[in-house]
């Protein structure tokens, strides 16, 4: 039976050091900012930009929420994304996606300032990241990290199957476990032979926004299963990408989908705007 990877508790120990830090900060005058733009009425986003909001108040981070209509232009919010870049009360802009058919999305990153990018999705922070210096990396790839370094997970050497080739997570996690020396390969739904090929993996990633895709078929016997899907099922109950039930067993480490994953992405959003509030006292 697999030993569960506690992401929430994991998330809330984490912030708890962040808030210490961030405490320190104050008596040198820095309080951390973070500006969230989010356009448009999608309830999942503003679910998410909601529990951005209650993690950095409790951290003690500034946080401000812009909510623009659907009907921005993409000039009306690049305008708006200026002025944070220029305003030093912020160190940190997060642009919730997914934004209007209007709205060009790889402009929207490419105008915010990399160092602002809290995000990892500005494509010099992904090239650093691909070069193997990382500096902002995209937060649900270096939750996950964070989980395998507490739960003292050996990387270096093993097989390891992404499975989902997404900028946002697949990309970057891949990326992240070559820097470890694990041995990479990244699956996704042109892929064949998937099941076959999943059962090869020490470690294994998915991230592909299909409901339990992954079943027993797929899992090695002793292997360490990380679920960054979030769905919904025919009841409206929160699924992830794997089939629990029937991986759990099989698995060595396996993270629950929901109190997985998820609050670690918050968590390592909070980190990163410490980190770039804390740079403006090097400069």
């Amino acid at each position: 039976m697999g030993i569960l990877i506690n992401g929430k508790e994991l998330a809330e120990k984490m912030q708890a050091d962040l808030t210490a830090e961030t405490a320190l900060l104050k008596e040198q005058g820095i309080v951390p900012g973070l500006v969230v733009l989010l356009v448009g009425e999608d309830k999942a986003s503003q679910t998410y930009v909601r529990n951005k909001e209650l993690a950095a108040a409790r951290i003690g981070i500034r946080s401000k929420v812009e909510h623009y209509p659907d009907s921005i232009t993409e000039e009306e919010l690049l305008s708006e994304i200026d002025k944070y870049n220029q305003d030093p009360d912020f160190h940190g802009i997060l642009v919730q996606l997914p934004l209007p058919k209007q709205i060009d999305e790889e402009k929207v990153l490419l105008a915010i300032r990399p160092e602002k990018d809290v995000d990892g999705f500005h494509p010099i922070n992904l090239g650093k990241l691909f070069a193997g210096v990382p500096d902002r990396i995209p937060c649900t790839p270096y939750g996950i990290m964070k989980m395998f370094e507490a739960y003292d997970i050996p990387l270096e050497g093993k097989n390891a199957l992404v499975i989902g080739r997404s900028n946002i997570v697949g990309k970057p996690m891949a990326h992240l476990l070559l820097g470890k020396n694990a041995t990479i390969t990244i699956a996704h739904s042109k892929t064949q032979n998937l099941p076959a090929l999943a059962r090869q993996a020490d470690i294994l990633v998915v991230a592909i926004g299909r409901g339990h895709f992954v079943t027993k078929e797929f899992v090695k016997e002793g292997a360490v299963v990380i679920d960054v899907g979030m769905n919904r099922d025919e009841a409206g109950k929160l699924i992830g990408d794997v089939k629990f039930a029937e991986v759990e067993p099989i698995a060595s480490y396996i993270t629950p989908v929901p109190r997985g994953v998820g609050p670690m992405t918050i968590t390592m959003l909070m980190a990163q705007t410490l980190a770039a509030a804390k740079e403006t006292v090097k400069r």
